[in-house]
């Protein structure tokens, strides 16, 4: 920081304005947001436990879909705990050190998110264009690489852009978020925060636009292979492979691209936040839901393990 800089403040914590100042409004928020929470958990616990169990949910798709489920769960577990208890407190205080952490988690566990789906979109693209040879391509080691690639470049992508973020001096602490929010900490610097702006479009575009070129490419595909199949239901049961994706991808891609690469506006702070906590907390819960409700197989696999629980009691 520029201790020539008189305006400068040096920050040991920040405090954080929530969604609302009225104590009611936040014990409803509360009790509704920790509904939310455990049927997160639980949910993308339970994903991951039928994966694990099941020995016909042993695919690159479920393998996938259970790094997915991790991801989410880390995700929503960085940002959700603190915003409950923010929600029952005051004043609601974060030290740095917390803070740096909480933003470098979330940017990390999102960014692996995008990069997942794109992965997945690509899964996808194999066992509908080329589906003789999906286990071939799609093999275990390939699995695990793309796997650990899309973790590795989420982290890393998130490392460059906390360091850059907290390397600004800081005139005050008092974040307008409920969270340690890479937009809302800019705000809070003495200096012109151009080259940081630049640098959150950059990561936008490696982040989002680079996976999403992905999966529009995947899915040109996919539908140029569906059309070529004469009958109606192998179209229909082609298609119902890739409609949960499909569903996740709309969700996640489109509410991030609202809120980071959308027109700039005097509500985009109150839109930041509203787009935040949609993908904090409700993407995280809908995800398994989706997945699960749509998929006959993850349905057969919950049947099992409730069978055999109710036999062994």
């Amino acid at each position: 920081m520029d201790r020539g800089n008189k305006n400068q403040t040096w920050v040991s914590e920040f405090f954080l304005l929530g969604l609302s100042n009225d104590w009611r409004t936040q014990i409803s928020l509360f009790v509704l947001f920790l509904a939310m929470y455990l049927v997160t958990v639980i949910g993308n616990a339970l994903i991951l436990l039928l994966i694990r169990l099941d020995s016909r949910l042993h695919t690159p798709m479920y393998f996938f879909l259970s790094v997915l489920s991790f991801v989410d769960l880390c995700y929503a577990s960085s940002i959700t705990p603190q915003m409950l208890a923010h929600l029952l407190s005051a004043p609601k205080s974060i030290p740095y050190h917390s803070c740096v952490l909480q933003l470098y988690a979330s940017l990390a566990f999102a960014g692996s998110e995008f990069f997942l789906l794109g992965a997945m979109a690509y899964d996808r693209y194999v066992a509908v264009c080329h589906p003789l040879h999906y286990t071939v391509i799609m093999h275990g080691g390939l699995c695990l690489g793309m796997a650990a690639s899309c973790l590795v470049a989420g982290f890393v992508n998130s490392l460059m852009e906390t360091i850059i973020t907290f390397r600004l001096p800081l005139c005050h602490n008092i974040i307008s978020h409920f969270a340690c929010e890479t937009l809302a900490v800019v705000r809070l610097a003495c200096v012109d925060i151009s080259f940081n702006k630049t640098m959150v479009a950059i990561s936008g575009f490696l982040v989002i636009v680079l996976p999403c070129f992905l999966v529009l490419f995947s899915y040109a595909r996919i539908v140029a292979a569906i059309l070529h199949i004469l009958s109606t239901q192998g179209r229909s049961k082609a298609f119902g492979t890739c409609v949960s994706h499909l569903t996740v991808v709309c969700m996640c891609f489109g509410a991030t691209i609202f809120t980071y690469l959308g027109p700039r506006s005097a509500s985009s702070v109150e839109k930041e936040k509203m787009v935040a906590l949609f993908y904090a907390v409700v993407a995280p819960m809908l995800n398994p839901m989706i997945y699960s409700l749509r998929n006959k197989e993850v349905m057969a696999a919950l049947r099992k393990v409730f069978e055999k629980f109710r036999d062994e009691r």
